[in-house]
């Protein structure tokens, strides 16, 4: 794990006592079940910093390779899962209201990175540091949280600063990101392109077209993707029944939802299901996301092997992957 001597630091899989706006601990203290059963909704943004072995962490069903080094950057609301003990990793988290008012953006740092070198040196100390003053300073204090807030801060400016792109995006890259927070609020209450087109103030042919320019695909695919992998994290991490989770993604009958379902993934939702206690459930995702238009934070389902690599084996353990994007099932 992340060495924190000579500080006296938390034993790892200790939470912060400031649980409710910043915390670090122990990759294991996510796992719904022992071993990783079933993967997790993750309910808080997080950084997860491997430190020890190697495996691959599935996220919202695309493998990522982990190594020391490797950081992860998983947004509330995705799925995750690191099956079996195969590496270690100190995890920082957060809710929004911790960085409200600071100048940094939590989207900034990509969904996979490897470290290395004075990157990793850097961000090693910072997550360390962090983690001692989480277990020395949580006691809520304005002054406490004032140097935890800040200490995320300059963690998240220092991971953004690689990929700083300076040159202002393409107009159809603005659309595209515009369209896909829309969706990201709205997705559960309309499907049509035309109630998106109003709310943008914009119109179909427009939203298509940007769509198309980013995504090769039509916003109304990228719609019916993202209700689709809505309903593969909460098939995948949760006992609810079939037909609720259709009603709260607005399918009045089962029937209509299953049919969508198997549409949009070649697989029914029961099958779907049933397989969830496999490493990657037999489907992995494009990846596709507002922040990240080649990232995997958005997620779109196609066709794979069990157990396949996402994006048809493009996670490799060398450079970067293409991407990511019983119990409640929830961390």
């Amino acid at each position: 794990m992340v060495s924190t001597d000579p500080s006296p630091a938390p034993p790892i899989g200790t939470a912060s006592p400031v649980a409710d706006e910043i915390s670090t601990f122990a990759l294991a203290d996510l796992a719904g079940d022992p071993g990783w059963r079933r993967p997790v909704i993750v309910e808080r943004e997080l950084l997860v910093l491997t430190t020890r072995g190697h495996g691959d962490a599935e996220l919202d069903f695309h493998l990522l390779p982990c190594r020391p080094g490797t950081l992860l950057r998983v947004r509330a609301g995705q799925l995750l899962r690191c099956a079996g003990p195969q590496f270690d990793a100190t995890v920082v988290g957060w809710t929004t209201e911790a960085l409200r008012g600071l100048a940094v953006d939590p989207d900034a740092p990509p969904t996979w990175r490897q470290l290395a070198g004075e990157d990793e040196d850097a961000v090693i100390s910072e997550v360390s540091q962090l983690a001692v003053d989480c277990q020395r300073h949580g006691d809520g204090t304005p002054a406490a949280r004032a140097l935890l807030r800040h200490q995320l801060a300059v963690l998240l400016l220092r991971l953004a600063l690689p990929g700083v792109d300076r040159s202002p995006p393409r107009p159809e890259v603005e659309t595209f990101q515009r369209f896909s927070r829309e969706v990201e609020h709205g997705y559960q209450g309309t499907r049509r392109v035309e109630d998106y087109a109003i709310a943008l103030g914009c119109s179909v042919r427009t939203l298509t077209r940007a769509c198309l320019a980013v995504t090769g695909r039509s916003a109304k695919q990228v719609i019916d993707e993202r209700v689709a992998l809505q309903a593969g994290r909460l098939l995948a991490a949760t006992d609810e029944p079939i037909a609720q989770i259709g009603r709260q993604l607005g399918f009045s009958e089962p029937t209509n939802f299953g049919r969508f379902f198997t549409r949009e993934t070649g697989t029914s939702p029961g099958a779907f299901r049933a397989a969830r206690e496999q490493p990657a459930a037999g489907r992995v995702v494009r990846p596709r996301s507002p922040v990240e238009p080649t990232g995997a934070n958005g997620g779109w389902f196609r066709s794979g092997a069990l157990g396949e690599p996402a994006n048809g084996g493009h996670a490799r353990r060398s450079g970067s992957p293409t991407g990511p994007g019983g119990g409640t099932g929830r961390a």
